[in-house]
C-alpha cells in the first residue's frame, strides 16, 4: 500500500520544527561567541578576524550541497558573522563610496552584514585617515588602478608597515550583489592580517632609478610565483613605488625576490608588505 504524500500543512509543520532548531542553534552560537569575546578582551585580540571568516566560509561552501543557492548561504553566514563581531565590542566600517562608486557600499554591506555601523566617505584617502585616527575600526577602499589621480595606497605605503594594513578583499566570493558587478575593494585596518591557507600578499617595491614597468614585470616573472602588477606611483623623480599582488606564502625578504631584482644594480629596489588577504572563493568551489 502506497504511503500518502504529506499534506501542505504537514510540510509546513516540518518547516516550523526545522526553523526552531535553526533558531536554537543560532542562539547557542551567540552564547559561544559571547564567551570568545570575553577571552579576546582579556588578551587584547581584535574582534574582527578576516582570516577566520575566510576559513569558515571556505569550509561551509566545501560541504554545501543540494538546491539551496550558494549565494544565499554566503549571505546568511556573512550576516551571522557580522552580528557576532558586533557582539564583541565597538566596531564600525568607513566606506569610500562616492556617487561614482555606489557599488562599494553594496559589497561592504554584503560582507559585514546589515547590523554593523557603516559610514560613507568621499575618497579612499579619507578612509585611510579615518582608520589611522581610530574614527573607524576598518575601512573599505577601492582596488587601486594605474594612473589614478589621487590614489589612496601611497598614504598607506608611506608608513612602511607601521600604520593600517590591507587585511581582506571584497567580494570574498566570485559573485557580487553590488550595482556594478566589476567593483572590487580592499579592507584596511590597524594590525596584521590573519594568515589563511590561501593568501595573496600586497607588496610595494620601491625603485630609485629609471626603471621601466616591463623590465620590473619581467624580473618578477623569474620568481615563478603568480603575481599581478597593480599600479605605480611616481614619488620624487626618479623614485617610483610599484604596487604588486603576489600569491603566498611569500615575504619581501624572500631570496628569490632579491635575486630577481639584482640586475637593477645599486641602489637595489626595496620591498615591504602593505598587507595580505584571503584569496577569493570561487562560487562553485568544492
Amino acid at each position: 500500500m502506497d504511503t500518502p504524500a504529506p499534506t501542505l500543512d504537514e510540510l509546513r509543520h516540518r518547516l516550523d520544527a526545522i526553523d526552531d532548531r535553526i533558531h536554537d542553534s543560532i542562539m547557542e552560537r551567540a552564547s559561544v561567541v559571547d564567551s570568545i569575546a570575553a577571552l579576546k578582551r582579556s588578551s587584547g585580540q581584535p574582534s574582527f578576524r578576516p582570516g577566520r571568516v575566510a576559513e569558515i566560509l571556505r569550509r561551509l561552501m566545501a560541504r554545501h550541497h543540494g538546491p539551496f543557492p550558494r549565494q544565499s548561504m554566503l549571505r546568511i553566514w556573512c550576516e551571522m558573522l557580522g552580528g557576532g563581531v558586533s557582539m564583541q565590542g565597538p566596531f564600525s566600517v568607513a566606506v569610500a563610496a562616492p556617487d561614482t562608486r555606489p557599488g562599494l557600499w553594496d559589497i561592504a554591506r554584503d560582507y559585514f552584514g546589515s547590523y554593523v555601523p557603516m559610514s560613507v566617505l568621499r575618497s579612499g584617502l579619507e578612509v585611510v585617515s579615518a582608520v589611522s585616527d581610530s574614527r573607524a575600526t576598518v575601512g573599505v577602499v577601492p582596488m587601486p588602478f594605474d594612473k589614478e589621480d589621487a590614489p589612496w595606497w601611497p598614504a598607506l605605503a608611506g608608513t612602511r608597515g607601521q600604520g593600517p594594513r590591507v587585511i581582506a578583499r571584497l567580494p570574498f566570493a566570485d559573485f557580487s550583489n553590488g550595482r556594478n558587478a566589476r567593483d572590487v575593494a580592499l579592507v584596511i585596518a590597524a594590525g596584521p592580517a590573519d594568515a589563511t591557507t590561501a593568501d595573496r600578499l600586497v607588496l610595494v617595491i620601491e625603485t630609485r632609478r629609471e626603471t621601466s614597468r616591463a623590465r620590473l614585470i619581467a624580473a618578477l616573472e623569474e620568481i615563478g610565483t603568480p603575481f599581478t602588477y597593480v599600479a605605480a606611483h611616481q614619488m620624487a623623480p626618479p623614485e617610483c613605488w610599484h604596487l604588486i599582488e603576489i600569491d603566498g606564502p611569500f615575504s619581501p625578504q624572500d631570496a628569490r625576490l632579491a635575486l630577481a631584482l639584482r640586475p637593477f644594480g645599486e641602489p637595489l629596489p626595496t620591498a615591504w608588505l602593505l598587507g595580505s588577504y584571503a584569496r577569493p572563493l570561487p562560487l562553485n568551489a568544492k
